[in-house]
């Protein structure tokens, strides 16, 4: 496993920052996608939060490209 984190190219829904998530903690990208969702119903930044880490979160092609 990676240690860093990277936006996945094929298990994507939206941007791939909850599939980049659940790989970095060993968890299922269809369970972060719930955890999120739920966490929707709670008050706070989470879509702003999602979309910081869709731009600041490097998407794995270009991380491979890079090493």
């Amino acid at each position: 496993m990676s240690s860093r984190l990277a936006r996945p190219t094929n298990d994507r829904m939206i941007g791939g920052v909850c599939a980049a998530l659940a790989r970095r903690f060993g968890t299922s990208a269809t369970t972060m996608r719930v955890i999120f969702l739920l966490s929707c119903l709670l008050p706070g930044p989470q879509f702003l939060l999602y979309i910081a880490l869709w731009i600041l979160l490097p998407s794995e092609d270009r991380t491979r490209a890079a090493w």
